[in-house]
């Protein structure tokens, strides 16, 4: 498996390949992965175990229908000041309820994901965040529906 200059693994045609088909349904046996790639089960094995091992892959997720939850989702635009976003970043990881957080680049330096239980727990959120040393703004939107 290649690796760049600092060591870190570089994903090959196969592999990429594999994590599409892990994407879409990350149970399937094996021996599935096998057959659709054209490889032998122990090559799907060493390819998954490699990855993991280097941090590649990260771990395997349920995606669940939207639908089948009362879940409130929402995206969260940030704007830090000045040079302490990885200050930002730090405490905003604390908020489990952040299920993903991104760097960007244009008016917003942060954009946070957010799943909350309920609207009380969606507007406690909401202060945490606000209430971050060094969050100057912020602006968030609902998820209504996925399409």
């Amino acid at each position: 498996m290649p690796q760049s200059q600092d060591g870190k693994h570089i994903l090959d045609q196969l592999d990429r390949d594999l994590v599409a088909i892990l994407r879409r349904d990350g149970r399937a046996p094996l021996s599935k992965l096998a057959e659709i790639l054209g490889v032998s089960r122990g090559t799907v094995q060493n390819r998954i175990d490699r990855m993991i091992a280097s941090g590649t892959l990260l771990g395997f997720t349920v995606r669940v229908r939207e639908d089948a939850t009362d879940v409130i989702r929402a995206v969260m635009m940030i704007e830090v000041v000045g040079r302490s976003t990885t200050e930002v970043i730090r405490r905003l990881r604390g908020i489990p309820e952040l299920s993903q957080l991104h760097t960007t680049n244009g008016n917003w330096d942060l954009v946070a994901e957010i799943q909350a239980e309920s609207l009380s727990d969606f507007d406690r959120i909401l202060r945490e965040v606000r209430a971050i040393d060094n969050v100057l703004n912020s602006e968030t939107s609902l998820l209504l529906s996925s399409v």
